[in-house]
């Protein structure tokens, strides 16, 4: 058998044994109607859009809902956990054992009180930099060392007042340009999947 062969043979194996690959991403926010529009919920907004976008719904599931889409035989779960925000890890760590999903493809969506209103922050790993929903995903997950989407929301508020505001609803100035934040943060997403993280953070960060 010469090398062409050999390497169509084990190229075919390789195919036909591995399994197609899954994409977990996760929208962090709380459920209940008085939490809807508010910047914490963030994550919720940027993977409805995404799933109204894909032509799919949400269903109810255990700990959270989920919606699932195809995009270039890659399969990507939409998962808004309601757990509240507080226990968000529970949710990941289930649908991730579930699912078979390795840490490096799931993409974890989050308010960012440190970056300018919009703007778009994609990383491989880090702290949870202070916030509740990834505290408790890395509580349960046992490492910092998962991919994470950071939407600014800035920090225009009175000392004292941060939890008004990043449990405030958006200003009208603000809600005028989430259409288009929304737009470009599904691109990122379709990138993190189809192009890998180092791309998309090139990309994007800082969009």
């Amino acid at each position: 058998m010469n090398w062409f062969h050999q390497l169509f043979r084990s190229t075919t194996t390789q195919e036909k044994t591995d399994p197609m690959k899954k994409y977990l991403i996760i929208g962090l926010g709380n459920i209940g109607a008085e939490y809807v529009n508010t910047r914490h919920n963030i994550g919720f907004k940027i993977v409805d859009f995404l799933a109204k976008k894909e032509g799919v719904s949400f269903q109810t599931a255990k700990l959270g809902d989920l919606a699932e889409f195809k995009i270039k035989g890659r399969t990507v779960l939409l998962l808004k956990p309601n757990t509240y925000m507080n226990l968000s890890g529970k949710a990941v760590k289930y649908w991730m054992d579930k699912e078979n999903i390795a840490k490096e493809n799931i993409l974890v969506i989050t308010d960012d009180l440190n970056l300018s209103f919009g703007t778009l922050r994609i990383k491989a790993k880090g702290s949870d930099g202070g916030h509740n929903g990834l505290k408790n995903i890395q509580l349960l997950l046992n490492t910092t060392e998962y991919p994470r989407f950071r939407f600014g929301i800035s920090d225009q508020f009175k000392k004292g007042q941060q939890v008004d505001y990043v449990l405030g609803e958006w200003n009208e100035e603000e809600q005028a340009k989430l259409p288009e934040r929304y737009e470009t943060s599904a691109a990122a997403i379709h990138s993190f999947v189809l192009a890998g993280l180092a791309n998309t953070m090139n990309e994007y960060n800082g969009k």
